[in-house]
């Protein structure tokens, strides 16, 4: 047997897939008929959608399997979102990736398998839209294009969860996906025993930029911040837009001692482009660091109060 390897963004795919909020939810009956038209379709006796996560594929939706997950490392659903088309299987006991996999030893005996990978808005695979069956099969030309659309349509489904989470400007997460993301890394923080901190910003110059030039320059600093702070930040790191002209990052295993060092990067960064800026303005800020402390922030509340606190004593120094 063989265990599906890691795809390269699986970092920012995981993140992409905690900032869902789908893992463990209930069944919702927007998948639940997605995989019933599958099932009903191909005329097999197990159709899923899947989501990969960290070391596990749990299921949203499932017809004739009683598992809610498996995982991860004998899935066939971690060998479909390496790759950019359908993962097809035909006999999964002729196949050297699997044929002395457990799923297929042993209940429910895959034979064959066909998974078409799930998009999130940012190109990343989710999960899969899969089919099996208990009898060695293959699909028509018609059957892949069938699937590809049912695939579409669940697509569909995990983008309007995605932009329930995501600030559609700067194409972050807003402050819905920033408090569910940070939840679940607290909760790992405190787990693993690993340090974090929190950085709260705000735009000096927002007010003065939409008044003097209107509100598509106030956007275009917005993105620019976004942009610059997404560079200086590392891929681990959760970084949001949390509301009119305030962001958020949490630095997981970064104590605040090294984040102000991650400040000062961020503030290069903004110097060079204040530089060579055309504007007749400076897009600047003020920020608060907090380390994350289980005793004292009881939630994701009270380490951005902290983190707000910790700003507006930084912004009435400048004044």
């Amino acid at each position: 047997m063989t265990a599906p390897e890691c795809p390269p963004d699986e970092v920012a795919r995981l993140q992409t897939l905690k900032s869902l909020a789908v893992l463990d939810s209930p069944h919702e009956e927007r998948f639940d008929r997605l995989t019933r038209m599958a099932k009903r379709l191909f005329d097999v006796p197990i159709a899923l959608l899947s989501l990969i996560d960290e070391h596990r594929q749990w299921f949203k939706s499932r017809v004739g399997l009683p598992l809610s997950e498996t995982p991860r490392d004998i899935s066939f659903c971690g060998h479909a979102i390496l790759g950019e088309g359908i993962f097809i299987i035909p006999d999964a006991t002729a196949d050297d990736r699997f044929h002395n996999n457990p799923l297929v030893v042993d209940e429910p005996n895959i034979r064959f398998y066909a998974g078409c990978p799930l998009r999130a808005l940012n190109g990343s695979h989710m999960g899969t839209l899969c089919i099996i069956d208990d009898r060695p099969r293959d699909l028509k030309e018609d059957d892949l294009v069938a699937l590809k659309e049912l695939a579409a349509m669940a697509e569909q489904e995990l983008a309007a969860l995605q932009l329930a989470m995501l600030d559609e400007l700067t194409e972050m997460a807003n402050r819905r996906g920033f408090m569910t993301l940070v939840s679940h890394a607290m909760r790992i923080c405190v787990r693993q025993k690993i340090s974090a901190s929190l950085v709260f910003f705000d735009l000096d110059t927002f007010t003065s930029i939409t008044d003097s030039h209107g509100h598509v320059e106030g956007d275009r600093a917005l993105v620019t911040f976004a942009k610059i702070l997404h560079k200086t930040l590392r891929d681990s790191d959760l970084v949001a837009r949390i509301g009119g002209d305030e962001f958020a990052a949490l630095l997981l295993d970064t104590p605040k001692a090294s984040t102000l060092d991650v400040i000062l990067r961020l503030q290069a960064r903004l110097d060079v482009y204040n530089d060579k800026s055309v504007h007749d303005y400076t897009v600047d800020f003020s920020f608060g660091v907090v380390d994350f402390d289980p005793q004292v922030h009881a939630d994701v509340d009270a380490l951005l109060a902290a983190g707000h606190a910790m700003m507006y004593e930084c912004k009435q120094t400048k004044s």
